[in-house]
């Protein structure tokens, strides 16, 4: 319909009187489907289609309550997905978190060789494929007439089940032979017993974690996978450089929301709000200087920190490592990963170092791996960074003593990896 020159489209809002209504009765499903294109419809084409007197964040607030009836997320999650992804890309990376990942494994070179346990589980009618050219020893599995966590090769240590995500903080870390390597929050193990087999079980690997709890399991791992070369320690992450430091390389797989895993544990849809973002931001952000603390400088082979994480949030990622930029002499260089979306460089009219595009996304709805985060970082000077907007710079006033006094309190959200076989079989 033309009017006075302008196109009039024929949709429109809700008015409060029927929003109201809709709320007291269940969810009408194909009507939320449909109004939700409706309102992408109108977005892509905002001035012409809007409906006269109705402001963008109008539409934007009515997509996101739609989307949180339609996939079941609070109405904070829906607002942080709008924030990071165009209208149109949120429904694709919801709909890919209603499906599961891959069932993935990682092969063992400590033990055996990938070709040599392919043949092993084919022969024991599993269907799988090699995982992609990026990866050496993944193998992504089909179909299985067994459980894949119980095969006489699984429990001899030839494989570990694994995300495919949690692959890649160790290809970017890359360890090499004989250097003194840690693994600050390491249960349960999936990465330890990776950066071992990189390291053909020489040289030195602590493998840390702060939940004594998940020691027993970390520790069964370390010894079905016939690592020799690793040093179990149960200490707070944050403490670790006065107990020990001199490290040629560090990995840091933080304690963070999950929100990159929500395929696997639904109940985040409605759990995770702003308090337990801004909680792990505060914490990582005293891990990733510990981090850089235990490492040397003057590694003749690393000086290396590796910090990853499964959420999406650029609170938990990008501010993370911007933080350790101006706190630190550290530099951030290539993941050495060929693949994955630059870091981000702006956000939300806040500006990070330029150098935040050489960190790594990875997305379940384009990557059909979990929501990941990788940043490799150089250490360039043993010492403290001194600014005068450090004042300006402190983790963070919204955890109190007893939110991060416990870096094992939201770890179990923090892992790539499967505590056991049974946790990816289902």
């Amino acid at each position: 319909e033309e009017e006075g020159g302008e196109f009039v489209d024929d949709f429109c809002l809700p008015t409060e009187e029927e929003a109201a209504a809709e709320d007291d009765r269940a969810p009408d499903t194909a009507m939320l489907q449909q109004r939700v294109q409706e309102v992408l419809r109108i977005l892509v084409n905002f001035r012409e289609r809007r409906q006269e007197g109705v402001a963008r964040c109008d539409y934007v607030d009515r997509l996101a309550k739609d989307l949180g009836k339609l996939h079941g997320y609070i109405p904070f999650l829906v607002h942080l997905f709008l924030d990071l992804f165009p209208p149109a890309e949120v429904i694709e990376l919801m709909e890919a978190n209603d499906k599961p990942r891959p069932m993935t494994i990682r092969v063992n070179t400590l033990k055996s060789r990938r070709k040599e346990v392919a043949d092993a589980l084919i022969a024991r009618g599993v269907t799988l494929e090699p995982i992609d050219k990026w990866s050496k020893v993944g193998l992504v599995i089909f179909d299985s007439q067994v459980p894949i966590g119980a095969t006489p090769e699984y429990l001899s240590g030839q494989y570990m089940l694994q995300s495919a995500s949690s692959f890649l903080p160790c290809l970017a870390l890359q360890p090499q032979e004989h250097e003194k390597v840690l693994d600050m929050c390491a249960s349960p193990g999936g990465k330890t017993t990776y950066l071992a087999a990189l390291m053909k079980n020489t040289g030195t690997l602590f493998s840390n974690d702060a939940n004594p709890k998940r020691l027993k399991g970390l520790v069964g791992n370390i010894q079905r996978m016939g690592v020799r070369n690793t040093v179990v320690t149960n200490y707070d992450g944050r403490v670790f450089p006065r107990v020990l430091n001199g490290f040629d390389r560090v990995l840091l797989d933080a304690p963070c929301s999950g929100l990159g895993v929500i395929s696997k544990d639904p109940s985040v849809r409605l759990q995770k709000d702003e308090g337990d973002v801004q909680r792990c931001s505060t914490l990582q952000k005293e891990l990733i200087l510990a981090a850089i603390d235990a490492v040397d400088a003057g590694s003749k082979s690393g000086g290396v920190i590796v910090f990853s994480t499964c959420t999406i949030t650029v609170e938990e990622n990008e501010a993370t490592v911007d933080y350790a930029l101006r706190r630190r002499h550290v530099k951030l260089v290539d993941t050495g990963i060929e693949f994955g979306v630059p870091g981000f460089t702006k956000y939300r009219g806040k500006n990070f170092h330029p150098s935040l595009n050489l960190t790594r996304r990875f997305y379940p709805h384009i990557h059909n791996m979990d929501g990941f985060f990788v940043a490799k970082l150089i250490k360039l000077s043993n010492k403290e960074r001194t600014s005068s907007s450090q004042a300006d710079d402190k983790p963070g006033d919204a955890a109190t003593a007893d939110d991060a006094s416990d870096p094992a309190a939201e770890s179990e959200g923090g892992s790539g990896e499967e505590s056991d076989a049974a946790s990816q079989e289902e």
